[in-house]
């Protein structure tokens, strides 16, 4: 068994971003939960729209990945803390 791959076991999908793919740059939060995210160009997304752009090559950085039947976007492992989507700011 190779552990060095079982971060990236942990993703449903991982969509090819395009050329012009969005970053997340923020999150949106209630009650502690994500419900949203920010993306470099400034719009703000719904979680499931998010996972829907990113499928479709629009957001850079993701894979999909499911819990409890719920899909939700997690940053591709690379090795470096910072660009972690939980590392990243919250917005309103």
């Amino acid at each position: 068994m190779n552990v060095s791959n079982l971060p990236m076991q942990t993703f449903k999908e991982i969509p090819q971003p395009n050329s012009d793919a969005q970053s997340i740059v923020a999150l949106q939060k209630k009650s502690g939960r994500v419900v949203g995210y920010k993306l470099s160009d400034g719009q703000i997304l719904e979680k499931q729209q998010a996972v829907t752009m990113a499928r479709q090559g629009g957001i850079k950085g993701v894979g999909i990945a499911q819990r409890s039947g719920n899909e939700y976007l997690k940053a591709l492992p690379d090795g470096e803390e910072s660009n972690n989507l939980g590392s990243l700011p919250t917005v309103k």
